[in-house]
């Protein structure tokens, strides 16, 4: 009787592309090495979807950036719009596309730092743009909400530094600028989706851009203070996953740390792209 041969030995080089990408235990891995802030927005998001899953009060009412809504009493709405989807699907494929583009950020920035500006000037001033161009300019009053707005933020802040370490991209002998990658995908996706609110990602866009070139950088708390408070109540000690001002991977201003959501020469990968549909309620932002 012959012996039994030997079963393959399957490694992970073996499998095909797509399966060696998608590996439980490296999202598992990459999970859990998210960042303190980075944690907390996905936990705010996912939170809020399972509010609205209850019927007595309606969370999209109540958070949405509606322009005619916005008095003194309700100047939270520049915040909590990004947070609150209308759906399980917009609100996943939000997160997707938002969490490396934050994580990212918050390498670089220090988690003190990043809470201070998306509670604050890059949370607010695309929200007030977008309040502009439609209440203001077009005199409209279309409700939005969701996270690809800070998505493309973070994707246009990227392009300005692609563009300063690869000025052009080659295609069939033409010059590209790649500073424009943000604004293709926003034409693209507007195209594709013809009710998506081109506003709201385009108030994201500028958003980014004047971030990126360092126009309103100067609204960044201090270092000097943002070490004090950090000794002062020894957050790196007390807070697991924090980032501090000093362990920035490149420090305040400098290159953003490569992850696996990028490519070679610090390209974005097309995780990072989010879109905006519509819904009854107004329309979103993202699928």
């Amino acid at each position: 009787m012959a012996a039994p041969r030997a079963l393959p030995r399957i490694t992970t080089n073996s499998l095909p592309l797509p399966t060696r990408l998608i590996q439980p235990s490296r999202i598992r891995s990459y999970l859990l090495r998210l960042p303190l802030f980075t944690r907390l927005i996905l936990v705010a998001i996912v939170a809020f979807w399972l509010l609205e899953l209850q019927t007595v009060w309606s969370v999209v009412k109540w958070g949405s950036l509606e322009p005619k809504e916005i008095n003194l009493g309700s100047m939270y709405r520049l915040n909590t719009f990004v947070l609150i989807h209308t759906g399980f699907w917009h609100m996943l494929i939000n997160t997707i596309c938002l969490m490396p583009l934050l994580e990212r950020f918050e390498a670089e920035f220090g988690t003190l730092n990043s809470i201070a500006l998306f509670m604050g000037p890059l949370g607010q001033i695309p929200a007030v743009l977008y309040l502009l161009l439609d209440g203001v300019i077009l005199r409209d009053n279309t409700p939005v909400l969701g996270a690809s707005i800070w998505v493309f933020l973070l994707l246009a802040a990227e392009a300005i530094k692609t563009y300063r370490a690869n000025p052009y991209l080659e295609i069939a002998d033409q010059k590209i600028p790649t500073w424009i990658s943000p604004l293709v995908i926003l034409v693209v996706t507007s195209i594709l989706i013809p009710s998506a609110s081109f506003l709201g990602h385009l108030s994201g866009c500028i958003t980014g851009y004047l971030w990126g070139l360092g126009y309103i950088r100067f609204l960044a708390p201090p270092e000097k203070v943002l070490r004090w408070i950090e000794g002062k109540l020894n957050l790196l000690g007390r807070l697991p996953h924090y980032v501090s001002v000093d362990q920035k991977t490149y420090g305040r201003y400098g290159v953003l740390p490569t992850s696996s959501a990028s490519g070679p020469e610090g390209h974005m990968s097309p995780i990072g792209l989010g879109w905006m549909g519509t819904s009854s309620d107004g329309q979103r932002l993202g699928p």
